[in-house]
């Protein structure tokens, strides 16, 4: 007997993308009667809620949360406290599914008592025809792609995260709420968290595996938007908060924060652009990730200036429990 699973698609401002998402699930096989879908609409000001209002009165399996508070974690979580599912299934509203995309990935949890999440294969579907450079470079996790050396797998049962990504990541239920869900993305209009990162990083320390299987597909719809250098400059430096927290919650220790920017800023970041300048020259990657990671290195230092300065600020990035948390 299948398990009961909960989809949660967290949504801003993506009506047009966002019903083509929901149609995707509502075509899958799997028994309508052992899921439903909970879309999280996190405070859109465009028709979200009349395109969904109009999906539910055709499909009964078709639920509405209104989150107010921004933030696509937040979102996630605050869903999660709704879902009836003994599996709570997150993806986005730019991703398709096939036919046999939860189907497949239930099925991994029947391989080993310990697998607390599981995850599938995520390849792209653009919207328009990218760069050639963006097909050399960027189809991996800066898209959020699989990367080619987990595609080339037909299974994968690891002690370790090799990149999981909440587009696509199947959960037990009480293994999530067991480790306080999605560390937050987004605290007051500051971008400070590591998400799915620090959830899989928590899920870990609690014993649990994660999982991979090529058989679940989905695809990621890949807006025009987001085939330019602009995104790619603004996704990397956004890595760098991400990375700065997840860095900061390894040692939590602000006596080690500007000892570990002062070495970062005088050793690793020179020799790491000169050793993108180097592959670029041999044309391993593309010259332009090198103002990108210029701009990495400075949101670093930035991030942890922060953290050092501001006691508050160290106090939420080391909160483990983002379910029950009241004061953001």
């Amino acid at each position: 007997m299948p398990p009961y699973i909960s989809i949660i698609i967290p949504t801003y401002n993506r009506s047009f993308l966002l019903s083509k998402t929901i149609n995707s699930f509502l075509n899958i096989n799997y028994p309508k009667n052992k899921y439903e879908i909970i879309i999280s609409d996190n405070n859109s000001n465009d028709d979200t809620r009349f395109v969904i209002n109009k999906l539910k009165k055709k499909n009964k399996l078709i639920k509405y949360i209104f989150v107010k508070k921004q933030g696509v974690h937040y979102a996630r979580n605050h869903a999660a406290k709704f879902a009836r599912g003994d599996i709570l299934y997150f993806t986005d509203d730019d991703m398709i599914a096939t036919k046999n995309t939860l189907l497949e990935l239930v099925k991994i949890f029947n391989l080993d008592e310990k697998i607390g999440v599981a995850t599938g294969l995520i390849l792209p579907k653009f919207e328009t025809s990218p760069p050639k450079w963006i097909r050399k470079y960027l189809i991996n996790s800066w898209l959020s792609l699989t990367v080619s050396k987990i595609r080339k797998k037909k299974i994968i049962i690891s002690n370790d995260d090799f990149g999981v990504f909440s587009c696509h990541q199947a959960i037990r239920r009480y293994i999530f709420f067991k480790s306080g869900g999605f560390n937050q993305d987004y605290i007051a209009g500051i971008l400070m968290g590591d998400g799915e990162t620090g959830l899989n990083i928590k899920i870990k320390k609690l014993g649990y595996k994660f999982a991979y299987t090529k058989k679940s597909v989905i695809f990621h719809y890949i807006t025009k938007s987001r085939l330019n250098f602009n995104y790619l400059f603004n996704r990397v430096g956004n890595q760098a908060f991400c990375d700065s927290y997840t860095f900061y919650r390894k040692h939590s220790n602000k006596g080690k924060i500007l000892f570990f920017l002062v070495f970062r800023t005088l050793i690793i970041a020179p020799l790491y652009l000169f050793y993108l300048l180097v592959k670029a020259v041999l044309r391993k990657t593309s010259f332009r990730f090198l103002p990108c990671y210029i701009q990495y290195y400075m949101n670093r230092n930035a991030y942890d200036f922060k953290l050092y300065n501001e006691y508050k600020f160290r106090k939420l990035v080391e909160t483990d429990n983002w379910l029950n948390f009241k004061k953001i």
